[in-house]
């Protein structure tokens, strides 16, 4: 198998350059860029893994690369960022973004980060007959979601999100094991699950009921 292709896009070139030393230490293949607008541009050219994709860029700020990438790839992408504000975290995962970092970071934990997102990017759930519960219904082969017969647009995280709580309804899914089965990693704020479930609400309203467990997570209610 080759290796995988990460992308670093940072306008620091001392921190492109340290991700490159443990990035490549680990076996990936690493490709660079300093603004938005190359970022958007190698994106576009195909052939790249995950992204690691700065916040704070010229031309193109992380946000934007983000949102017009999403119109065509659903390739893991991890933010990276120097706020710790939840309000830029939580516009960030509903853009699509899969990850974020916040500097100052631990290299080996952006690592660690990249491998659990090519992990879960190559894992998928497996192909099996659609699963269904009541208008919804989805098709894992096909990656398509239709309530009520009509299709409906998903993030790949809210595809993903979804297919793990129809295949165990009227089941408490915590928010670690939900992180865990859909992000395959627990390095995210569980903040993360709350603001997809809320885009799942939102998009496929009355079509399904998913109830918040206090200090629990989630359980997806028979229809």
């Amino acid at each position: 198998m080759s290796a995988a292709r990460v992308l670093v896009v940072d306008d620091e070139h001392s921190l492109r350059g340290l991700l490159r030393l443990y990035l490549e230490k680990e076996g990936y293949e690493v490709i660079e860029a300093d603004d938005g607008l190359d970022a958007l541009s190698l994106l576009r050219r195909g052939g790249i893994d995950v992204a690691l994709i700065d916040v704070m860029l010229p031309e193109l700020d992380g946000f934007e690369v983000l949102r017009r990438i999403r119109t065509e790839s659903g390739i893991p992408i991890i933010l990276i960022t120097a706020r710790g504000e939840e309000a830029q975290r939580i516009a960030g995962l509903e853009l699509g973004a899969d990850d974020y970092v916040v500097k100052p970071f631990s290299a080996p934990e952006v690592v660690a980060r990249v491998r659990a997102q090519l992990r879960r990017a190559r894992g998928g759930f497996g192909v099996q007959g659609p699963l269904r519960l009541g208008p919804v219904e989805l098709d894992e082969e096909a990656r398509r979601v239709t309530a009520h017969g009509r299709e409906v647009e998903l993030t790949r995280r809210e595809f993903d999100l979804l297919g793990a709580l129809l295949r165990d309804p009227d089941r408490a899914h915590t928010r670690d094991a939900l992180l865990e089965q859909v992000w395959g990693s627990t390095y995210l704020q569980p903040k993360t699950v709350d603001v997809h479930i809320a885009g799942l609400r939102r998009k496929l309203g009355d079509a399904v009921k998913i109830s918040s467990l206090r200090g629990v997570g989630y359980r997806l209610e028979p229809y």
